[in-house]
């Protein structure tokens, strides 16, 4: 009896030795994970830049809305919107207009020049901003009449 316990005592040692040696990843068991996680990517870097691409549709948006507001205090002091963009900060005509930040987006006065009762500004997409097709430039005139360019539908863009 104490000869089968000995070899079975003998044995476990080498079991576990063996366990510890072959611990680890399979080459096979790597290149399905790699594979998942390459799935995960391709799902989700297109969304992620279509949500980035969205947020500075946004912001552009918003600072061709807030340009408007301004040139309508310009028109009621000035009862014209004649000079209305020489007022404006080559700093402010981008946007996002944070220091440092890259423009997505340039904000131009046209295509024609502000007559002393119409102007239409323009938000015109710059570098990664191209990419959205639906949604390419903005634009606001004074009578709050918002446009685009693109493959969307205005509701879409505003």
């Amino acid at each position: 009896m104490t000869s089968t316990l000995q070899t079975r005592l003998d044995i476990f040692p080498q079991r576990r030795l063996r366990r510890a040696r072959h611990s680890g990843f399979t080459l096979i068991e790597l290149i399905v994970v790699i594979a998942i996680v390459a799935i995960l990517v391709a799902i989700a870097l297109p969304s992620y830049q279509d949500s980035v691409r969205k947020s500075k549709r946004g912001q552009a948006k918003a600072d061709l809305t807030e340009l408007a507001q301004r040139a309508e205090r310009f028109h009621t002091v000035n009862n014209t919107y004649v000079g209305f963009w020489a007022n404006v900060p080559l700093a402010e005509q981008v946007s996002p207009r944070t220091p440092g930040s890259t423009p997505a987006y340039a904000i131009d006065v046209g295509p024609v020049d502000p007559t002393a009762t119409t102007y239409t500004l323009t938000a015109t997409p710059q570098g990664g901003q191209l990419a959205d097709t639906r949604c390419l430039a903005l634009s606001i005139n004074q009578l709050g009449t918002k446009d685009k360019t693109g493959s969307g539908t205005v509701a879409d863009c505003w």
